[in-house]
This record gives C-alpha cells, structure tokens and sequence, in this order.
C-alpha cells in the first residue's frame, strides 16, 4: 500500500507540474508537447523526426504530425538530410516560442522545489534517476 501512496503522489505532482506549465503555455499560443519537441530540436539541430520521437516519448506518426503543426506555425523548418532522414531546425519564431516556454518552466519549477535546499534537490533527483532506471517500464 506505501508504494501505492508513493508512485500516487509522484503522478499527482507530475500532473499539477504538467497542467501549470499546459495553462501558461497555452496562453502564448504554444502546448507542452510542442515546446517539449522545441527543446529538443534547439539540443540537438538536424536531428531526424524518428530520433526527436523517442526524445520526445511519441510514436514516429504522433511526431509527424506534430512536426507539421510546429512548421505550419513557422516554428520550425525541415530539410531533406542524408538518404531519407528530414533534418529539423528552430527557426527564429521557434527560438522565441522556446525561450518563451523555458522562462514558463523555470518559473514553475522554482515554485515547485525552490522550497528544497541544494542537497534535498540533489537527493530527490538522484532518487528519480534510480528509480527511473530500474527495469523496463510497462507500456
């Protein structure tokens, strides 16, 4: 029953984290997943849409199409790269869309664990990264 109370308050931040960030979000024109893919692509430009997929926790399709709303809205721009792969890039709109969200999030995130110290912080991140790589998750 603990584990049960434990993995209940860890989706249950997840989601209050996850919702602040949607509302902000959505109030600049943007949603999670489209910043989240923004992200991405800015860490690593000319990546192919299989590779910002898996990056990104989305099918290849569910990627495609949000790269295509994500161009359509002149955030990003594709290019043809090596044999089949498309290359993705942020344009200058995307790159203020990014700097947007990222401002959202670090908001978020102070108010979220701005009331840990240095070492609690370092404590729950150590924490999440072992139990984020234990096993295989259930899909």
């Amino acid at each position: 029953m603990e584990l049960q109370q434990l993995g209940k308050a860890l989706w249950a931040a997840q989601s209050r984290h996850r919702g602040a960030i949607d509302k902000e979000l959505a109030s600049k024109g943007t949603t999670f997943p489209q910043w989240f893919a923004l992200s991405e692509i800015a860490r690593h430009p000319g990546s192919s849409a299989h590779w910002l997929a898996v990056k990104t926790f989305q099918s290849d399709q569910s990627f495609g199409s949000l790269a295509n709303r994500l161009e359509a809205q002149g955030l990003i721009s594709r290019s043809s790269g090596k044999g089949r792969k498309v290359a993705h890039h942020l344009t200058a709109e995307g790159e203020v869309m990014l700097a947007t969200g990222n401002e959202i999030r670090d908001r978020m995130l102070d108010t979220s664990f701005g009331s840990l110290d240095a070492a609690e912080q370092r404590a729950l991140r150590e924490l999440l990264d072992r139990v984020g790589a234990e096993g295989e998750v259930i899909r």
